[in-house]
């Protein structure tokens, strides 16, 4: 779980207009930063096999949000692939 500050923080640099906490762009973002967080947890805890099946859960969720987005709106996904540092 993101502590509210960093999520408000995601939220704010990614909306696409003031009152934005669910498009695309701002899901995307924050699945990014809980999948980094989840990622370093279990590079600690290497046998905590259901946080890495919600690791997966989360990656694959981001996966079809970017798809979806590249299918709707190619230069959207462009942005947010090379603001968050995606690959492709």
């Amino acid at each position: 779980m993101l502590d509210p500050k960093i999520k408000q923080k995601i939220v704010g640099k990614h909306a696409t207009h003031e009152k934005d906490t669910g498009s695309a762009e701002v899901q995307i973002a924050l699945f990014c930063e809980e999948i980094e967080v989840l990622s370093k947890h279990l590079k600690k805890h290497k046998k905590d096999n259901s946080s890495r099946t919600g690791l997966l859960k989360m990656v694959s969720k981001r996966r079809r949000l970017l798809d979806f987005l590249k299918k709707e709106s190619p230069t959207r996904h462009a942005k947010i692939v090379k603001e968050l540092g995606l690959k492709k």
